[in-house]
Parts: structure tokens; sequence; C-alpha cells
């Protein structure tokens, strides 16, 4: 059931075994840096050491760290794919995750392959201090050299996308998609008022109040999300190459730079297929619709 309430069609989190299953085409998936850890170069000691924390996660979870990156395809169309687990440690962002994310962009643009990542994170990995605070340039840098190549990028906001990753990556993509009432903002509803001095509207960090007011590009159902992305993959493709350089005529920085000129040669079909007016969304005010094996892959609820 795509772990969908059937009464009230909430969104369950999912694992990344259920995300590659419900995104990626059948036994397309070749995960890489499968055997990369977080180490303890702190020692840091809270309540618990860093490293019983690790474990903990590794145990429950069956992965070694809280992003999984590989290689696969939507139909037919291959792509390079990092997928959060909330399940370890929150998602927390730290030198793996960051290593990780790096080389999956690092590897989309060597391919000249589109890349997507599917966050769900608390943010930077506290535990880690400045290491996890480097990560947020560390993913963000191979980004500048995507867009100048011509290579999108698709970020995915799932429940919750919150602190650094929201403020490196996950706010960069091409085209931003969220899912439905996922819980998307930098720090807590008490921490922004306090810092603003002033109560915040009901429902700031909800994807639809970020979606109505121009901060992502659509909020699509999980059941929607792989036909959504499919037909995203088709109307952004990477940039042909002649001479080493990359032809772009019409892209653009920023969000859905990408596809901005597509909208004089496609007119409606941009908007009718993705739902997106291109030509607002590309000036930032973009609208859309309102509303080897991974451990969990095999779960059901």
């Amino acid at each position: 059931n795509q772990r969908l309430c059937p009464s009230c069609g909430h969104h369950f989190r999912m694992s990344v075994g259920e995300r590659i299953d419900l995104l990626l085409d059948p036994g397309s998936f070749e995960e890489r840096d499968a055997g990369l850890e977080s180490v303890d170069r702190l020692g840091f000691h809270d309540d618990r050491p860093y490293a019983d924390r690790l474990e903990t996660s590794r145990l429950k979870t069956g992965l070694r760290d809280a992003v999984v990156w590989g290689i696969g395809s939507i139909d037919g169309r291959r792509v390079a794919i990092g997928i959060f687990d909330f399940r370890f440690m929150g998602g927390s962002m730290g030198s793996v995750v960051g290593e990780k994310l790096a080389r999956c962009f690092e590897t989309a643009l060597s391919d000249r392959i589109p890349a997507i990542v599917v966050s769900a994170s608390g943010g930077a990995r506290m535990q880690e201090g400045t290491l996890a605070l480097m990560q947020l340039a560390k993913t963000t840098a191979p980004l500048v050299r995507l867009d100048d190549a011509g290579v999108p990028l698709i970020t995915v906001l799932t429940d919750p996308t919150t602190g650094g990753v929201l403020a490196s990556f996950a706010s960069l993509g091409d085209v931003i998609l969220a899912e439905p009432r996922a819980l998307v903002g930098f720090a807590g509803a008490r921490v922004a008022s306090d810092t603003v001095g002033e109560e915040m509207p009901e429902g700031f960090q909800s994807a639809e109040f970020l979606l109505a007011h121009g901060f992502i590009d659509a909020v699509v159902p999980r059941a929607d999300l792989r036909a959504s992305l499919s037909r995203l993959l088709r109307l952004l493709p990477v940039a042909a190459v002649e001479d080493g350089q990359p032809v772009s005529a019409d892209r653009g920085r920023g969000p859905l730079g990408a596809i901005s000129g597509l909208a004089e040669r496609l007119g409606g079909a941009v908007s009718e297929t993705i739902g997106i007016d291109v030509e607002t969304a590309a000036d930032g005010n973009g609208t859309g619709p309102s509303s080897p094996s991974i451990p969990g892959r095999e779960e059901s609820t």
C-alpha cells in the first residue's frame, strides 16, 4: 500500500528499500560505496557514546549509514540516486552521508545522467561537530558543476526534511518536489518564532505552505511520484556536448533553470505534463498542484 493510510491518505515514512522499489525499475538499482562507515573522530559522548549510537542504528536498520546511493533507472532512463533513511540516527548528515552524496553528484556529472535525491533528515549530525557542518559545502559545491554542465538535479523532500540538509543541496534542485504534508523547515517552529520575535503562520513548515509561497515546485502524492519523475526526466535532457563543452543555451542558474527555455518551444505541454507553470517557476515563484541487497526492501505494512 506504499505505506499510505487507507482512510486519510497519511504518508508514513519509508525505508531505503521501500523507496527503491517504489521509484526504480525492478532490478535496476546498483548500490555504490556500500562499505563506507562513519567513525567517531571526536570521541563524542553525551548520554551515550556516538560509537554506540552508530552501532545501534546499524543493527536496527541493517544499513551502514543514513544514505544509500547508486545507479538505477526509471522507465529505462538511467539516474544517479541518493536516498535517505530516517531510521538511521534521524537521517542526520555526517561525513559519510556528505561523501556519498558528493560521489552521487560527481558520478551524475561524469556519466552525464540526471541526479535525484530523496531526503528525510533532521539535519547535520551534531556528534560529528564541524565535520558535519562541512558537508553542507561539500554537497553544494558539485551542484555548481552540474549546473554548468547542463546535468539536472531533482530533489524530493519527504517528511521530515530540516536543518542543514534543507539548507544545502535539498533546496538547490532544478525541480524541487515534496510529498503531501511533509515537514520541511530549517529550524523548529519555536526557535523560528523566537528568532524573528513574532508568531509564525500556522503550517508554515508544511510542503503545502512552501508550495503556495513559491519555495518548491510541486507537491506530489506518493502514488504519483514515480510517474512524475519519469515525465520530468523526459523534459530534462542532459545538455549535449561539443568539443568537451556542454551545449545548453537554455540553461540558467537557479531552480528550474534547466527547463525555463522549454516553455516557448513546448508551450502548454510542459505545465500539462508536470503540473508546473514553467515560466513563473523559473523565476522562483512556481506553482504546482495543490495537492547489493538493501535492508527493508521486502518490508510490508
